[in-house]
């Protein structure tokens, strides 16, 4: 069986599986098993590919920016990525903001001020998040680190950027050094070089526990929160899916068809592996390493570029939680009865591209800045707790667009003949 069918049956069973279990969750051998065979599973494979994420961030960005720098050229390649970041963003967001108009999910959603209380805690958390949030130049200015080796042992805790800027800028100082002293080859590329595809081979190595890692997150899932919790906000969570599907197969398709010249059905077939992965861990960070490999082995990028893109564009290029942190915002308004003007709906646009251009990689990382939107526009701050019980779910689908347009990004600024 292909790969891909072992990862899409483990994803059906695990949804399958785990809601039937819910339905029997009081049962203590369930409760179990979910805990100490599914969760450590899971936690493991995921375990292995956040391992060496740090270790190939650095070296595919200063691998691809000093080649980059020799040959296509640094400021060219980035430019054209953050041109088609903010396209594809805007694009993503203004079809969020459209259909939360259109539909207005939130009109005669009776508040369950029971979920309030039931979520008190992570949304006491995730205020203090938003509330820890920098200002824009502070954050400007905490992107250069102080320390590199900490930032590093804190990327995966919020300093991904800070440990991207000294990669990149090292990369450049390679070339710089290259360029004055008259060398060939710089010894330590062999290095770096070396060290990027050694972190492939844990790659491979994960991918053999892939299908029944799939199948543990999964089930821990369904497991915890069955089917209920879609029954009051189905409406919702298909405005969410479907602004979604809408950027996947018509704005991707159309920016593959038309800029890149690729056919967008072979460039999806290629990619299915890694948005099944993306699906599941809910994690665009836990990704990176395999669409990488996909990039370059079977969408035939350039190497350079792709590295270079693809490790940018886990942080930078984040369309679907944009597009979902606008649908949010604009559903919460609707259910507390806030009319927000044209005015305050384009504040929200600005702030959700904004947002989605340096939103954390990780599982539930876009609620804080949800929360910071809902105080730029009077929203009620405990109204994030609506929306706790499926965001799990719509996590794991806004992962999958956010992976998808960073490899659609990559083909874009790749500009190779169609493949």
């Amino acid at each position: 069986m292909k790969n891909h069918y072992r990862l899409l049956l483990g994803l059906v069973l695990g949804i399958v599986l785990g809601t039937v279990a819910h339905t029997h969750r009081d049962v203590a051998w369930l409760e179990f098993l979910n805990l100490n065979l599914m969760v450590p599973v899971g936690q493991i494979f995921l375990r292995l590919l956040f391992m060496i994420v740090v270790p190939m961030v650095f070296s595919a960005l200063i691998l691809g920016v000093f080649d980059l720098a020799r040959h296509q050229g640094v400021g060219r390649v980035a430019s054209r990525t953050l041109f088609y970041t903010v396209i594809a963003s805007t694009f993503s967001v203004l079809i969020g903001v459209g259909l939360v108009n259109f539909f207005r999910p939130g009109d005669g959603f009776k508040v369950d001020r029971s979920l309030f209380e039931a979520s008190r805690d992570n949304v006491q958390t995730i205020s203090a998040n938003a509330q820890a949030s920098k200002s824009f130049a502070e954050a400007l200015v905490s992107v250069i680190p102080k320390n590199p080796l900490d930032a590093a042992v804190r990327a995966l805790d919020g300093e991904m950027l800070s440990l991207m800027f000294f990669a990149l800028f090292l990369g450049f100082a390679f070339h710089l050094h290259q360029k004055s002293s008259g060398k060939n080859e710089l010894a330590v590329m062999g290095i770096l070089d070396e060290l990027f595809h050694a972190s492939l081979k844990i790659v491979e190595v994960a991918m053999k526990i892939a299908p029944v890692a799939v199948f543990a997150i999964v089930f821990n899932t369904a497991f915890k929160f069955g089917l209920e919790i879609f029954e009051s906000l189905l409406y919702f969570c298909a405005v969410v899916v479907g602004g979604l599907l809408l950027q996947q197969f018509v704005v991707y398709s159309l920016l593959l068809k038309f800029i890149a010249k690729r056919s967008p059905w072979a460039f999806y077939a290629g990619c299915r592996d890694v948005l099944l992965y993306a699906f599941s861990t809910s994690s665009s960070n836990a990704c990176l390493p395999k669409s990488i490999e996909t990039a370059e082995t079977k969408l035939g990028l350039t190497p350079a570029i792709s590295r270079f893109v693809l490790t940018v564009g886990a942080t930078a290029n984040q369309n679907g939680t944009a597009l979902f942190e606008g649908v949010t915002v604009l559903f919460l308004a609707q259910v507390f009865g806030i009319d927000l003007s044209t005015g305050q709906q384009f504040q929200v646009v600005l702030m959700c591209i904004i947002a989605g251009i340096g939103t954390a990689g990780v599982p539930g990382g876009s609620l804080p800045l949800i929360m910071i939107i809902m105080n730029g526009v009077g929203i009620p701050a405990e109204g994030i707790a609506l929306i706790l019980g499926v965001d799990r779910f719509l996590d794991m689908c806004r992962t999958t667009l956010n992976v998808s347009g960073d490899l659609v990004i990559a083909a874009l600024v790749d500009e190779k003949p169609s493949v």
